[in-house]
């Protein structure tokens, strides 16, 4: 199944746009976003796609700080870019004074979003996803692209300048890839499963 987007006023504002999108009853288990101020809707991810999430999950306890937390379901903001987007995996200091209701923050507040592609999404993942993450400052973009033109590759950025990212490292499936502080961890791509 492939992505599906919903027309809405063009003319709408941004604070409309997301009140449309918290408001909305979308399908039960669907993952839903702002993309370019398009609303998209795609089925949840598959279930390699989830290992990898979970493998890379596993790492990144190891190496984050007691007052930061990873996130699977956590909505990022990036109202600049008219983008609201739902990352594989969002690590994030803890706001503790943030309210229940909360269903969504700032990209600011991101210090890495991992991004895994799916068929239906790739391009997002790879081109407008992290030109919004380099907007907001978010130190580093991980886009683990099982579907890459020259096979499965794991890719961080970092050092945001505009909506550009620079390339930190890269390693094809079986390497392993280097995620610098605050981070400092090494992770085996070889434990992601291919397509």
């Amino acid at each position: 199944m492939s992505a599906l987007t919903v027309s809405q006023d063009p003319e709408q504002s941004w604070d409309d746009l997301v009140r449309f999108w918290e408001e909305t009853e979308w399908p039960e288990g669907s993952k839903v976003e702002i993309i370019e101020g398009i609303i998209t809707v795609s089925p949840t991810p598959a279930y390699r796609h989830n290992v990898i999430a979970d493998r890379i999950q596993r790492r990144l306890y190891s190496a984050i700080p007691e007052d930061w937390a990873i996130f699977q379901t956590l909505s990022i903001a990036v109202p600049s870019r008219l983008g609201m987007f739902v990352p594989d995996l969002l690590v994030t200091p803890v706001d503790e004074e943030r309210g229940e209701e909360t269903s969504h923050v700032s990209a600011a507040l991101a210090e890495l979003v991992v991004e895994i592609t799916s068929r239906s999404n790739a391009r997002h993942d790879r081109i407008t996803k992290p030109a919004a993450c380099a907007t907001a400052g978010i130190p580093l973009y991980l886009l683990v692209d099982r579907w890459a033109p020259g096979g499965p590759t794991a890719t961080l950025y970092g050092e945001p300048k505009g909506d550009v990212y620079r390339l930190l490292s890269a390693a094809k499936f079986g390497d392993p890839l280097k995620v610098p502080a605050p981070f400092d961890l090494v992770i085996d791509t070889g434990e992601f499963p291919e397509a």
